[in-house]
């Protein structure tokens, strides 16, 4: 065909009606097997893409999407949601933003009320894997997943592995061997594959990780503040960190200066606002938020336009931006 097909298209070569293409094409779970399978061979053979302006005005659910994220104050998240509404204006959108509290319940109550709201995609920062609740809504619902991602769904994310061992390879390579890590949450793949890598290198010079030097922190900023300081008086206390998350890292570089500790080397997986500004500045590997949240809005868009795209994970990439608290000196032995 020279032209674009339309569903009337679909519904001659299926030898089905126009609603029971609709049903298919909207992911209506009713329509019986038999038929989804003849509508969806038509709609492969015709390359057919849904009208998106048309299915929106009938809904009207055409001008808004829905973000949905750990928590709004995060320098991570603010960054990308800023991204996300950047671009929603230039099309005409309006955005809706929840956050989770890192609470998968409450993810799924963000979902449900953006569901019940006919928002026409969602990008997520997922908590808790709610496939039963968006596999259904495939193509009325679409949705791009940040950070971390779901099987089946679009995602955009980063190399954590890879970024979060070159951050401590590099304080390996400025003498440090008594690392601690801060900020890990074991409820979140970005937090396991960072710890992961953190405990790679440290088999990788040969040494038995020490679980005292990794404790779990909860996702609250000041929840580290404590933790530094019971790792700084330890008999052997770990003379360089690696902060798995800019929230956490913030909390830390205060609590040294509260402290006078601003001896202790420093590496954060993400950047944040002060990091150049302290002294010494702080060593980060840059996500690039604003990136993510720029890729994630344009694949959610492209699923717009055609909802039977083949899931596609995206993998943005990081900087390491060398400052100066990778490099502070090992303390003088006394």
């Amino acid at each position: 065909m020279t032209e674009r097909a339309s569903i009337k298209d679909v519904a001659a070569l299926a030898g089905v009606s126009f609603k029971t293409v609709s049903r298919v094409v909207n992911g209506v779970d009713t329509v019986l097997p038999e038929l989804r399978e003849r509508v969806e061979a038509a709609v492969q053979t015709l390359n057919y893409v849904p009208n998106s302006a048309a299915r929106s005005l009938k809904s009207g659910s055409g001008n808004t999407i829905g973000i949905v994220v750990d928590s709004i104050d995060d320098v991570f998240f603010a960054s990308l949601v800023s991204a996300v509404e950047d671009r929603a204006l230039e099309h005409g959108l309006a955005v809706i933003v929840g956050s989770t509290g890192f609470d998968a319940q409450r993810e799924r109550d963000q979902l449900a009320l953006l569901a019940g709201q006919h928002v026409r995609g969602i990008i997520l920062a997922p908590v808790g894997d709610h496939s039963d609740f968006l596999v259904p809504r495939r193509r009325t619902l679409p949705t791009v997943t940040i950070d971390r991602s779901i099987a089946g769904f679009d995602s955009v994310i980063v190399d954590d592995y890879g970024a979060a061992k070159q951050a401590v390879e590099k304080l390996v390579a400025s003498g440090h061997t008594r690392i601690a890590l801060l900020g890990f949450d074991d409820r979140l793949q970005t937090a396991q594959l960072r710890r992961e890598a953190y405990l790679d290198v440290l088999i990788d010079l040969g040494q038995t990780p020490d679980a005292a030097l990794a404790p779990p922190v909860s996702h609250a900023a000041d929840s580290v503040r404590p933790v530094v300081k019971k790792l700084l008086a330890l008999r052997n206390p770990p003379t360089a960190f690696f902060v798995a998350n800019a929230r956490h890292a913030t909390a830390v570089v205060s609590v040294l200066h509260e402290i006078d500790r601003t001896d202790v080397a420093m590496v954060s997986f993400g950047n944040f606002s002060l990091a150049d500004a302290v002294s010494p500045s702080v060593t980060c590997i840059d996500q690039d938020p604003y990136r993510i949240g720029t890729l994630a809005f344009d694949r959610l868009v492209q699923r717009f336009d055609d909802p039977y795209l083949e899931p596609e994970q995206q993998v943005a990439p990081t900087t390491l931006v060398e400052r100066r608290s990778h490099a502070l000196p090992l303390p003088v032995q006394k």
